[in-house]
């Protein structure tokens, strides 16, 4: 597919590498049944192939228009289409590249609601300082929630112990935007199962939002500004010697070790230090190791059924590095992994799309938890906060992160 950009798009770089991204499309056709909008809605413009002509237009008539940006909205950017697509096709790239352009020139102003509440989102999500006061507010008043709002909100959780740093290999670990008001037990249950395999994880304090938010929204600068804070802070945790960056929250972890391709126009300095950011950020589930787990854990009188659901972040986006490792470290503490149907498909939550888009993102919901479901589990397990949060709302088994399963295993062991 080619596309000649016109008018004051023709120079501009952004259009440039749009086009080159468009070129190596095909029209195939592949991404249509692994798109998770166009099995809802049918509609060509739903899917990858219709939003690269909607992209591809945007470019050729050098003016935004509201059809392009209703249908790149409705994008959830799990990349599923690039699991699918045998031409290799970049879309979660080429989709953001739209989606910037719209942003910069919008072909209306959005309606009031939902501009203050993408405006809330990039105000408050992104600022630990804010986002867990508040959420801490509503936990408080949560018992006197009517029933519906109450279910929004999650019960306070406990991290527990955070083992002393005391082995020579350390590793930072990544806090999240929103993880250490919702989730705060996760890390600390990374920590204590690190700990027993001979590695102290520590706190990553300087870095902070990864950028991920503002990226697809379209506000690539605000995006870039954070990206070249983290890679900063995360460059001096590696001088002081530390062998890798964790994140426990894969949504987080996959734009990070995009950092050097997000850098890639910045000066030479910058760039070599985005890419050692890049390659030494992990996944938790690639450095916690199945072998040596399943030598600490109990064996189980009766195993945990457990139903997996790997987000599009680590299944699509982190593919190559974290295929089938989790699956391994459940089996490895005893878990018995339940069968599910169309484990591919999206839970909805993608970020902030469980909120700018909440009729689609429910019905996304509705049919995962029916794949779940269906083979009696005991338990959900994921790998990202926004995944596990969207699913407990409505999940009527728990619905929990790996790595607190693995830790509740190996504590049961003594």
């Amino acid at each position: 597919m080619y596309s000649r950009p016109t008018g004051p798009l023709a120079d501009s770089p952004l259009a440039q590498e749009a086009r080159d991204l468009i070129r190596s499309c095909v029209h195939c056709g592949f991404c249509l049944p692994a798109c998770p909008t166009y099995r809802i809605t049918g509609n060509e413009l739903d899917s990858p192939r219709g939003r690269i002509y909607l992209v591809k237009e945007l470019l050729e008539q050098g003016a935004t228009n509201e059809t392009a940006r209703s249908h790149l909205d409705r994008c959830l950017t799990c990349r599923a289409c690039e699991s699918a697509c045998p031409s290799g096709v970049q879309y979660g790239r080429l989709v953001d590249l739209g989606r910037e352009l719209l942003e910069r020139d919008p072909p209306a102003p959005r309606p009031p609601r939902q501009a203050l509440l993408r405006l809330a989102l990039l105000t408050v999500a992104p600022r630990r300082s804010l986002f867990t006061p508040l959420v801490r507010v509503a936990q408080w008043v949560r018992p006197v929630l009517p029933g519906r709002i109450r279910s929004l909100v999650p019960e306070r959780a406990e991290p527990g112990k955070w083992p002393a740093a005391r082995h020579d290999a350390r590793m930072a670990v990544l806090a999240g935007c929103v993880q250490p008001a919702l989730t705060p037990q996760v890390n600390a249950a990374a920590a204590r199962v690190l700990d027993r395999l001979g590695v102290s994880l520590v706190p990553a304090g300087p870095i902070g939002c990864c950028g991920a938010l503002d990226h697809h929204l379209g506000r690539s600068a605000a995006a870039l500004d954070k990206v070249r804070h983290n890679v900063a802070a995360a460059s001096r945790l590696l001088d002081q010697g530390v062998i890798a960056v964790v994140s426990t929250a894969s949504g987080c972890g996959v734009f990070a070790k995009d950092y050097a391709q997000l850098a890639r126009h910045e000066t030479a300095q910058v760039r070599a230090a985005a890419r050692r950011v890049a390659e030494a950020t992990r996944d938790l589930c690639e450095v916690v190791d199945p072998v040596a787990l399943r030598q600490c854990a109990p064996r189980r009188a009766r195993p945990l059924r457990v139903a997996w659901a790997s987000p599009c972040s680590l299944q699509h986006g982190q593919r190559a590095a974290t295929a089938g490792k989790v699956e391994a470290l459940l089996r490895a503490v005893g878990c018995e992994l339940v069968p599910v149907a169309n484990p591919t498909q999206c839970c909805g939550s993608a970020g902030t799309y469980s909120l700018l888009q909440p009729v689609l993102s429910r019905e996304l919901r509705a049919r995962k938890l029916d794949s779940l479901l269906g083979s009696g589990a005991d338990v959900i397990a994921t790998a990202n906060v926004g995944c596990q949060e969207h699913m407990r709302k409505a999940s009527p088994v728990p619905v929990r992160h790996w790595i607190e399963i693995v830790d509740e295993a190996l504590a049961a062991g003594g």
